[in-house]
Formats: structure tokens, C-alpha cells, sequence
């Protein structure tokens, strides 16, 4: 995270938020990325139960689902994006919005996502076949 006021890191904490809330209610009004993040929940929950597997998503934490949802999909959908950078956003926000044990959770389970969704961690590429 280069800045607290970095138009992504805000637009990352907006669809955190809106992901968090729907996990609650249904949210009429959200980013697009919502629709897209739930679009492809299954395969993304899936990657998040490998990871952490003495955890069901139903007994995860709900901010640190988001998070991890949040995360999940950059990973496998946002490939220009730096492997490093979605995982330090991710920590970053669990931090600020999780309880005490938020940010480990989130790194190592992110840590163990980066083979699941086909990522090399040093570089942003995916591996090739």
C-alpha cells in the first residue's frame, strides 16, 4: 500500500465494505466488482476451504471472508496486478477492519491461495503450462 488515499486502496476498502455488508443483507447499490467477485463465489470459496481447511467459510469471520474473497478473486482474475500487492492490500485491510488475529489469518491463507489460483509469488505473471 503505497498510500491510505490511493484511489485502488479505496476502491479496494469500497468493495471490502460492500462485500462485508452483503454478507448480511442484499446491497442494491455496490461496485461492479461485487457482481463479478459473486459471479464466480463458488470457485472462489472453494480456493479460500483448500487454505484454510480447519475453517468452513460458514465459521469464518466475515470481515476476514471478504477480505479473503476480495483477495481471492485479484488473484485469479487480476493478473496485472502483483501478486505482493494484492496480498499486502489484503493484510492491510484485515488490520484495520479484523479483530486481533485478522491479518495473519488473511496472509497465510493468501499465502497458500497464491499456488491454488495458478501465481507465482515473486512475480505478477501466471506460471506458464
Amino acid at each position: 500500500m503505497k498510500s491510505a488515499l490511493d484511489p485502488r486502496h479505496l476502491k479496494r476498502i469500497l468493495v471490502f465494505k460492500s462485500l462485508f455488508a452483503g454478507s448480511f443483507t442484499d446491497q442494491e447499490d455496490h461496485p461492479s466488482r461485487v457482481d463479478k467477485i459473486n459471479s464466480h463465489l463458488a470457485q472462489i470459496d472453494e480456493i479460500i476451504q483448500k487454505c484454510a481447511p480447519e475453517w468452513p467459510i460458514s465459521q469464518i469471520n466475515r470481515v476476514d471472508l471478504a477480505v479473503l474473497r476480495q483477495a481471492v478473486y485479484e488473484l485469479l482474475y487480476k493478473t496485472q496486478t502483483p501478486t505482493k500487492v494484492i496480498i499486502d492490500e489484503a493484510v492491510e485491510i484485515a488490520k484495520r477492519y479484523g479483530g486481533k488475529t485478522s491479518s495473519s489469518f488473511v496472509n497465510g491463507a493468501l499465502a497458500a491461495a497464491i499456488a491454488y489460483a495458478g501465481r507465482d509469488e515473486t512475480t505478477h505473471e501466471p506460471p506458464k503450462p
